[in-house]
């Protein structure tokens, strides 16, 4: 399995990350942990959490997905586990948090207990990777950074990296640290994949010209580009079965990612990956680590069995034959998830 950099950051990880938003709803302790330990021993060191997880956001179950890793970390070596998690910022168009009564500004005083309470559910006194979960742009940088920054120096967290942020908000923050002279992003967590290559428009540039690493999630597409939900599939129990029978934000989600052209785009995908001899999912997890700007795939799985697919990517490089049909397919059926 190939190591890459986060950033310019002294941290080197998997180029595959197990991310774990199903675990406490979903996926129940007992396989939550028999995967975790699956991923350790195939190689995979990097491994994704937050304050906010399982999903979809619920109070009853909130803080469960850190329990359960912190559960399984205190079964592994310390030092051999790079760990990240995140504080939840403003919860914007998809959710409200149910941490904090929803009340989640990137303030010193949320940062602050926040990061106490991930460290005590993760039961660890350090934290590899923080990242704050969603920007607050309506609050100055300088507020966030210098908070930010006062966990490197207190040594409870080591490096810092930010999600769902925008250009203008990855730039701005890079510029707020240099000029206060705090710590600095050297990741951001985006939405990234063959049926959404919004990054690429923009953010990728950022990264290559500032040192940024992309540790991209859902490249799955939320397990659209498995093909389970094709040809009208709605499989019993997976998440967008679920978000498409609901109704407000939900279903909005559901449809942003399971529609016409995001299926239709998938078949033509499962279609090259037959012809190329190729798993379709380990096909689309092979295509997100073969770019430039990304350190690491954050890959997710509710189920054991889903595994084989992911393991199947760790060593998998595309020819320059598959890697043009994608193209092709992303030129032709553009921005399937809007």
């Amino acid at each position: 399995m190939e190591r890459r950099r986060l950033g310019k950051s002294s941290i080197v990880v998997s180029d595959i990350c197990m991310g774990t938003m199903t675990f406490g709803s979903q996926t129940g302790e007992a396989e939550a942990l028999r995967i975790l330990d699956k991923c350790f021993d195939e190689g995979i060191d990097f491994y994704d959490t937050a304050e906010g997880y399982p999903v979809p956001p619920d109070a009853k179950w909130v803080g469960r997905t850190e329990e359960i890793v912190g559960k399984w970390l205190k079964t592994k070596p310390r030092e051999a586990i790079i760990l990240a998690t995140k504080v939840s910022g403003p919860s914007h168009v998809w959710f409200r948090s149910p941490l904090r009564s929803g009340m989640t500004a990137l303030d010193r005083r949320n940062i602050v207990t926040a990061v106490e309470q991930s460290l005590t559910k993760l039961g660890t006194d350090y934290i590899d990777l923080y990242q704050t979960h969603w920007p607050d742009h309506e609050l100055p940088y300088d507020e966030t950074m210098e908070a930010l920054d006062e966990l490197v120096r207190d040594g409870k967290v080591r490096v810092l990296g930010c999600s769902n942020e925008t250009s203008w908000g990855l730039m701005k923050s890079i510029a707020v640290a240099k000029e206060l002279g705090t710590a600095r992003y050297h990741t951001i967590q985006n939405n990234f994949s063959l049926n959404n290559r919004r990054f690429e428009d923009e953010l990728a540039q950022v990264c290559r010209m500032e040192g940024v690493s992309l540790v991209p999630y859902s490249p799955i597409a939320g397990g659209v580009l498995s093909g389970k939900y094709n040809d009208g599939a709605r499989p019993e129990g997976a998440r967008f079965s679920r978000y498409l029978a609901m109704e407000g934000r939900q279903a909005d989600m559901g449809k942003r990612f399971v529609n016409n052209k995001s299926l239709a785009a998938t078949a033509r995908y499962a279609e090259i990956a037959r012809e190329a001899g190729l798993d379709l999912v380990a096909m689309v997890v092979a295509w997100s680590k073969q770019h430039d700007f990304v350190a690491s795939t954050i890959v997710g799985v509710s189920k054991e069995d889903q595994l084989g697919s992911i393991f199947a990517a760790k060593d998998l490089v595309l020819g320059a034959d598959v890697m043009k049909a994608l193209h092709k397919v992303s030129k032709e059926i553009m921005y399937p998830m809007g």
